[in-house]
C-alpha cells in the first residue's frame, strides 16, 4: 500500500518511512515557513541611501529580480516605497533540490524623503542586478531679510483683561466715559 504523495514524498509506503526523517520534514511546506521566507526575502532586499550635493541616491541589491517586478512609487507625503517579487523557480518533475537559499518572495522598503527634494524628477535604473533611484535636491532659496510691523496696543492682564479678542480692556475715567471711548 503505497501514499501518493506521503508528507511531500512520493512513491513511499506507510511502513517505510523513517518517523524521525518524517517529524523533520513534516512542517517543511507549513504556512509559517513561507512567512518566514517572506521576511528573508524583506530583510535581504540590502539597501545603500547617500546624500550629495545634488542628490540623494538610493542603491538596492535586486540579483536576479526582473525589471518588470520591481515598482518603485511616492506616496503620501514623499514616502518612497521600492517593492517588488523574487519569482519563484519553477520546479520540474525528476529535479532534487539540495540545498535552497536563495531568497524569494514579495519584498518592500519605505524612506520619508526630506522636504529638500523634487518629486517630479526622479529617476531610476538598474544594472546588473542594482537598482539605483536618484531623487534631485531643490534648490535652497536664500530668504531675503524683510522688515516686520511692530504694532501698539495693550497689555493684556494674566486674568483675561480684554473683554474680546483683539480688543482692548475698557476702563472708566473720572468722568464716567470709558477710556476705549475718548480715544475713538
Amino acid at each position: 500500500m503505497a501514499v501518493v504523495p506521503f508528507f511531500g514524498r512520493t512513491g513511499t509506503s506507510l511502513w517505510d518511512l523513517d518517523p524521525f526523517d518524517t517529524a523533520l520534514t513534516f512542517f517543511d511546506n507549513a504556512p509559517t515557513r513561507a512567512l518566514a521566507r517572506d521576511a528573508r526575502a524583506i530583510a535581504s532586499t540590502n539597501v545603500d541611501w547617500v546624500e550629495t550635493p545634488e542628490a540623494h541616491i538610493f542603491r538596492v541589491d535586486l540579483p536576479g529580480v526582473a525589471r518588470n517586478n520591481i515598482e518603485v512609487t511616492i506616496e503620501d507625503d514623499r514616502t518612497l516605497k521600492i517593492s517588488g517579487e523574487r519569482v519563484k523557480e519553477e520546479v520540474k518533475e525528476g529535479d532534487t533540490w539540495h540545498v535552497v537559499e536563495r531568497v524569494r518572495g514579495a519584498f518592500v522598503r519605505k524612506f520619508k524623503l526630506p522636504e529638500n527634494v523634487k518629486l517630479d524628477q526622479i529617476k531610476a535604473e538598474v544594472n546588473n542586478g542594482v537598482l539605483q533611484i536618484v531623487v534631485p535636491k531643490a534648490e535652497k532659496k536664500a530668504q531675503e531679510p524683510r522688515s516686520i510691523e511692530i504694532g501698539q496696543g495693550q497689555p493684556q492682564s494674566l486674568e483675561g483683561g480684554a473683554s474680546q479678542a483683539g480688543a482692548p480692556a475698557a476702563t472708566t475715567t473720572a468722568g464716567g466715559a470709558t477710556a476705549a471711548a475718548a480715544r475713538a
